[in-house]
């Protein structure tokens, strides 16, 4: 074999004896693999020196094969013999080792106790893993209590919720927006899984379901109107929104059926301003006081046409009326035809809408500006002034007066920004 060494016995030569056993040497020191040899076949002054390289050959290769297992990380290496001097720091080594496993192993239990001060900078690196893993457990168990307190206030608060939206008189329904079933109605006695038909509260009184089934949602915002039976009339809110993660559309159902009757009983009376064909003061006066009695939500625009005074004096009248007519057929076309669009006065005008949507308007009001300003007349500049208001129902305590008033606080800011961006409309007022 290649690595093999056969040393062939020498004569009693001194200097063969010699020469043969500094060979052996040097093999147990250099070789991987030496064989041993019969000690008798050397001449009788060396046979003890050969005997003790025997020993050193054996202790040599217990040292490589011990070590060769540490350096593979094999802990379980049974130790070597006690007479093998040349493993004691190996077997020292071993026995830390040993024990810095079980250390380990008790840190990832959760015993941050574990001190290590016999591996000179390992042990602190070891000391500091111990000490940070500990600080690091602490700030986790601190996040967990929070986040489990958060947790139950939030389950709390949407238990809460749920009980107050059973008690109120509209519809809050959640359809999926894949498979179209309810997975949600707020008017359902107990919880649990929710078939594709309504309970039977919202089947018996919205006949129109299958509307809001197929509503696809290709608007964000949409407010419609539906009829269901016995001349009942429903004001529906949609948007879409992520309920539970799943994407799915809300349809917020009003019963509207008394504002309407409301409405058609006071339309039968002298209501009209003539102009413009629209509601006047009066009826502006009894509807709010309607509003203000039943305690219902209301969205106040009140609006002020800029410059009349300018086109009567400067164009006459008639171009006058024709300004009012113009602006009102444009604020009519870009309202629903269920609000309700008043003259307060000669240039002052005010929609009531029924909810809280003050942001919606005052994005519909810009829109509408743009249209009133974009109208093929160049002969003079057009501009309207207007103030948005909120009606919270029952939390509302102002009345018609004091509405009004704050009204036209928020109509007079907005006129005057106007009359920096169009004076020549406000000459008169500037004069």
């Amino acid at each position: 074999m290649d690595n093999e060494k056969v040393f062939l016995v020498p004569d009693a030569d001194a200097d063969k004896n010699c020469e043969f056993l500094f060979n052996y040497l040097r093999g147990i020191l250099y070789d991987s693999w030496i064989e041993h040899f019969d000690v008798s076949e050397l001449s009788e002054p060396y046979r003890d020196l050969g005997r003790g390289l025997q020993y050193l050959q054996n202790a040599v290769s217990e040292l490589v094969s011990y070590s060769a297992e540490l350096s593979k990380g094999n802990l379980s290496v049974q130790f070597p013999q006690e007479y093998n001097f040349l493993c004691e720091n190996l077997k020292n080594l071993h026995s830390n080792l040993n024990h810095l496993t079980w250390q380990a192993q008790q840190v990832t239990k959760g015993d941050y106790s574990q001190h290590v001060s016999f591996l000179g900078e390992f042990s602190d690196a070891f000391n500091e893993m111990t000490k940070q893993l500990k600080e690091r457990e602490e700030q986790l168990k601190q996040a967990a209590e929070k986040a489990e307190h958060r947790a139950e206030m939030i389950e709390g608060y949407n238990g809460l919720l749920i009980e107050m939206l059973s008690k109120r008189k509209e519809w809050l329904l959640v359809v999926d927006r894949d498979s179209k079933e309810i997975i949600y109605c707020n008017k359902r006695k107990h919880m649990g899984t929710t078939d594709s038909s309504f309970c039977q509260t919202c089947k018996r009184r919205l006949s129109f379901q299958q509307d809001l089934l197929k509503w696809h949602g290709h608007e964000q915002y949409k407010v419609w109107e539906m009829e269901g039976e016995a001349d009942t009339c429903y004001r529906i809110t949609s948007f879409p929104m992520e309920w539970k993660e799943c994407f799915s559309y809300v349809h917020v159902v009003v019963d509207i059926t008394d504002e309407k009757r409301n409405a058609r009983n006071m339309t039968s009376k002298a209501y009209h301003d003539p102009l413009t064909g629209v509601k006047n003061r009066l009826f502006f006066e009894e509807y709010m006081s309607i509003v203000l009695r039943d305690e219902l939500d209301a969205t106040i625009c009140y609006l002020q046409l800029d410059g009349l005074e300018y086109v009567n004096d400067n164009f006459g009248h008639d171009e006058g009326d024709r300004y009012i007519q113009n602006f009102v057929e444009i604020v009519k076309k870009n309202f629903r035809g269920g609000d309700t669009f008043t003259r307060i006065s000669g240039d002052e005008f005010c929609v009531v809408l029924s909810g809280s949507m003050a942001d919606l308007i005052n994005r519909k009001l810009d829109e509408i500006m743009k249209e009133f300003q974009d109208e093929s007349c160049r002969t003079y500049q057009r501009s309207f002034s207007y103030g948005v208001l909120e009606i919270k129902g029952k939390e509302n305590t102002f009345t018609l007066e004091e509405i009004i008033e704050m009204a036209d606080d928020a109509v007079y800011d907005c006129r005057i920004r106007n009359i920096a961006k169009y004076p020549v409309i406000f000459s008169t007022l500037v004069e």
